[in-house]
């Protein structure tokens, strides 16, 4: 399987930058979106619904907050294990609902944005999003992995959900929460 940053080395003529320095993104016309923004409505309250799938995602990550995400609660970005993370979807409010659950892995790795990567998201929808190679930048999912009672599944969003993995569920993560919407 060619990894997603082989790919794009390969067609370096194509690539364009996106509205974030380090990001990198295939232009439209090598490669269409696989999440764009037209996809998706801004509920102007930190929420945006996927218009294909239904689903309504925090904007930004647990931990950051304000229109561009940039602002970071408590002075330093949130991770949490695994058992965290699902108690802190289950605790909050945002928005005013209480329904907010980590996403599963297939729910999750639809917000993956394959033409771009570094981060692979659309920032537009999803701003400040973290892409460095460090386990903040892997976000839990809701999916044990099967093989392992200690393990569960993350996405990289370096490089996108086809490169999901899975970790140590002591494993600092970051989190994205969902609802099933309307």
């Amino acid at each position: 399987m060619i990894r997603p940053y082989l790919y794009l080395a390969v067609l370096l003529p194509l690539v364009v930058f996106s509205q974030a320095a380090a990001q990198t993104c295939q232009s439209e016309t090598a490669r269409p979106s696989s999440t764009p923004t037209i996809q998706f409505t801004n509920n102007n309250d930190g929420t945006v619904t996927d218009k294909t799938t239904g689903l309504m995602w925090a904007r930004c990550p647990e931990g950051q907050s304000g229109e561009n995400c940039s602002t970071v609660i408590q002075g330093s970005v949130a991770v949490y294990d695994w058992e965290g993370a699902l108690n802190q979807a289950q605790g909050s409010t945002l928005a005013g609902y209480s329904d907010w659950r980590l996403p599963n892995i297939k729910e999750l790795s639809s917000i993956v944005e394959e033409r771009c990567f570094d981060p692979a998201i659309n920032l537009t929808v999803f701003p400040s999003t973290v892409s460095s190679s460090t386990p903040s930048s892997y976000f839990w999912s809701a999916s044990p992995y099967s093989r392992s009672a200690r393990s569960a599944w993350s996405v990289q969003f370096i490089n996108g959900g086809t490169q999901s993995s899975f970790g140590d569920r002591d494993y600092g993560r970051r989190v994205r929460l969902v609802r099933s919407g309307q």
